[in-house]
């Protein structure tokens, strides 16, 4: 049994009814019941049997009701049911009822595995998922930098991390659907009279916001797909399609073999969904088009924004939890050739690193400002790690000679 529910304080935290919906998601059938007093479930494969059911007990206030909800969890947890119970019951029983989020990717490793750098990749992106579609809550734009970022990280933080599935690598989000998302920080000085801090959206509404960021944002892939035009982005801003979302898909599905965002929505908890599941697929050719797209929502949004791609060569962090300071040393024209890099959002700066020890060039997004000699990129971003920088030379110079002979590059299409 586990430690989760040792306690006569857990076992009163467990709602019955929340079990049997829980139970029956991941495989239980509902066989019989007593309004009130009982529901009886079949176990996973075994729908027609009544023999060793599993009776969960509905009413509090009945002398029995400890025992017999203890006796059900220590045999819905038994070795038989271990894994459903860790993987599809016990994170959400003991919470808050929470929307899930599962963010794949297919990795070309033994079942359930990815290299360091890809998985630390893929946790920063979903991070980065999430703090998109929570600005798009607040406001609809093309380019967010720092903006609404304090009240996507207060949603952020009554979201848990889950552990992943067997399988292709996973990231699991558990947002509540139920606590409240304060609009604004609460003052300090006066906390309780401060009830304009204290209101604001569930994390449900917060999340379907972040839900319809993504299928704005896939929308207008396919009809970049279809048409070859990337308007799809410009219409979807209003429906939450941003920079900041685009770029974050594009870290996910950039060199995979495949991957999707699916979202389980808690039937617990009422709205906010059409379908319990919410599903979105990527492959790794859409990691062009969400290039593209990015460049063009934050080049519309403000001229002042540029991106710089180069060698990092210069590292700086003088907090251990701030955002940190980079040099990049460009390696396209047309730009000043050495930039420094303030970064809007800290855990960008671990790819910084692994840029720098790799010597591993970078393609960095921010506003450009021109600060005495030197040239800076501030409220900037990661955009992606190109790749290795003699292999990025030799194709910036092949791409140098060809547009001298009067062709275009890839860039000059759009």
């Amino acid at each position: 049994m586990p430690d989760l529910a040792s306690t006569d304080l857990d076992l009163w935290r467990v709602d019955p009814t929340r079990l049997t919906t829980l139970m029956t998601e991941a495989g239980w059938t509902l066989v019989g019941r007593r309004t009130g007093v009982y529901n009886r479930l079949a176990p996973p494969g075994e729908p027609d049997s009544r023999e060793g059911s599993f009776i969960v007990p509905l009413d509090r206030e009945a002398p029995e009701y400890m025992e017999a909800l203890q006796a059900l969890l220590q045999q819905v947890s038994a070795p038989t049911f271990r894994s459903l119970w860790a993987r599809a019951i016990a994170p959400r029983l003991f919470t808050d009822p929470t929307d899930e989020f599962r963010f794949r990717r297919e990795a070309a490793f033994p079942s359930g595995l990815i290299s360091w750098r890809e998985g630390e990749r893929l946790i920063s992106c979903a991070r980065r998922t999430l703090v998109a579609g929570a600005k798009s809550y607040v406001d609809q734009a093309r380019h967010f930098g720092n903006r609404h970022g304090q009240f996507a990280n207060r949603y952020l933080d009554s979201v848990l991390m889950g552990q992943t599935e067997p399988g292709s690598y996973i990231v699991k989000a558990f947002a509540p659907s139920a606590t409240t998302v304060p609009i604004r920080k609460p003052s300090a000085a006066a906390p309780a009279l401060d009830v304009g801090a204290a209101a604001g959206p569930y994390g449900r509404d917060v999340s379907h916001a972040v839900v319809k960021a993504l299928s704005a944002t896939v929308e207008a892939i396919d009809h970049y797909r279809s048409s070859g035009s990337l308007a799809g982005f410009d219409v979807g801003v209003r429906e939450g399609v941003s920079y900041e979302m685009a770029t974050a898909i594009l870290g996910i599905t950039e060199h995979s073999d495949g991957s999707d965002i699916t979202i389980e929505w808690d039937t617990s908890v009422p709205g906010g969904f059409e379908e319990p599941v919410s599903r979105y697929e990527f492959s790794g050719g859409d990691a062009l088009i969400l290039e593209k797209a990015a460049h063009r929502l934050a080049a519309a949004e403000d001229s002042g924004f540029v991106t710089v791609t180069g060698r990092v060569h210069l590292l700086a962090r003088k907090e251990a939890d701030g955002p940190g300071v980079f040099g990049v040393e460009n390696v396209m024209g047309g730009q000043p050739r050495k930039v420094r890099v303030r970064l809007a959002d800290e855990d960008q700066y671990h790819e910084a690193i692994h840029a720098y020890e790799e010597n591993l060039a970078v393609q960095v997004h921010g506003r450009l400002e021109r600060e005495g000699n030197l040239h800076w990129l501030y409220d900037a971003s990661v955009v992606r790690t190109v790749g290795h920088l003699e292999a990025l030379l030799h194709v910036e110079t092949t791409g140098r000679t060809q547009i001298t002979r009067g062709q275009l590059s890839i860039d000059d299409t759009e």
